[in-house]
């Protein structure tokens, strides 16, 4: 059950936060809303948590502002649960949870940007082919926001890095952090085969937890076309549960390609990355294929339209 801040606490903001979020389960349905799970019989079957349970935890993150019912059927009326802006202002808490068990409860506690492939990291990134990316928008340093999937393309490569070193100086140490030294080149090589990227009709974006003003001045050194988002506020990494790790009292991305097709479903993932030059071209590879894919699904579902056309017209005739 929620337990009540005791008067000794009154003032202390960690106590009032653990009222509201240091339950278990509450802590598992933040998660899950992040994931985009948002309707009580999916909650109930991702958690395997008692209806009962469910109903009060629920009730409880509602009145606590973190989720908000929203409708999205009439009669009778269902209601998702979505994440307020309180809410999504935990996230950033909830990645440096995982960050945190990652490192020191299931990692040796060693600092890295990377990881081995045998590693829960590697297992939770190697799960996401088949799943969907939620709906959402990040920060694009050429201002306002962009949803990370390009819908006009046939597939979207994301790939994620740690941090450029332009304009703002990386921290003490960078350089001897396994797996974080690559950035500004990963980014050359995406922008030298751009063009052959969007001639296979797929969408290219980087993503980074630096802000947007930071990746603007890359960018512009560096002629880079394709959109650079801003994952600061966690949304994405959330969302995806993708690996980060801590530096200059940041979180920064650990290093990670994924290729996604239209419907926002997660087709190919790289990780971790050892091999830049082989991972860019790897992502060009498997974009070509997710696009081809869906290219032939749409000639497919416009054949058999067409043929469906055809009949009445001649059944009518």
């Amino acid at each position: 059950m929620v337990r009540a801040v005791p008067e000794r606490d009154a003032a202390c903001a960690i106590a009032h936060a653990a009222a509201v979020v240091g339950d278990w389960w509450s802590l598992l349905l933040l998660r899950e809303t992040a994931r985009g799970r948002h309707r009580f019989d999916e909650l109930q079957h991702e958690l395997d948590i008692s209806r009962k349970v469910l109903t009060e935890r629920l009730n409880h993150l509602v009145e606590s502002r973190i989720l908000e019912k929203v409708p999205y059927q009439q009669g009778p009326v269902r209601y998702e649960y979505r994440l307020t802006g309180t809410g999504r202002a935990l996230l950033p808490v909830l990645v440096s949870m995982q960050d945190w068990a990652d490192r020191w409860l299931l990692g040796d506690g060693s600092l890295t940007a990377s990881a081995d492939e045998h590693s829960a990291e590697a297992h939770r990134v190697h799960g996401l082919p088949g799943s969907r990316l939620p709906r959402m928008s990040l920060p694009v340093h050429t201002g306002g926001e962009l949803d990370p999937v390009d819908g006009r393309a046939s597939a979207t490569v994301l790939f994620c890095y740690p941090a450029t070193g332009r304009p703002s100086p990386l921290p003490e140490g960078w350089s001897d952090i396994p797996g974080t030294v690559g950035c500004t080149l990963e980014n050359r090589l995406f922008r030298d085969a751009y063009g052959d990227f969007t001639a296979a009709g797929v969408a290219v974006r980087g993503i980074s937890t630096q802000r947007p003003d930071e990746q603007r001045v890359f960018a512009g050194a560096e002629d880079i076309p394709f959109p650079l988002l801003s994952d600061v506020d966690a949304r994405l990494s959330a969302a995806l549960r993708l690996p980060t790790f801590r530096a200059g009292q940041a979180l920064r991305l650990k290093r990670a390609v994924l290729v996604l097709d239209r419907e926002r479903t997660v087709r190919h993932v790289q990780f971790p990355v050892s091999d830049i030059p082989a991972a860019v071209a790897a992502a060009l590879r498997e974009g070509r294929l997710v696009a081809s894919v869906n290219a032939s699904v749409n000639a497919s579902v416009n054949a058999s339209v067409n043929a469906s056309v055809n009949a009445s017209v001649n059944a009518s005739g």
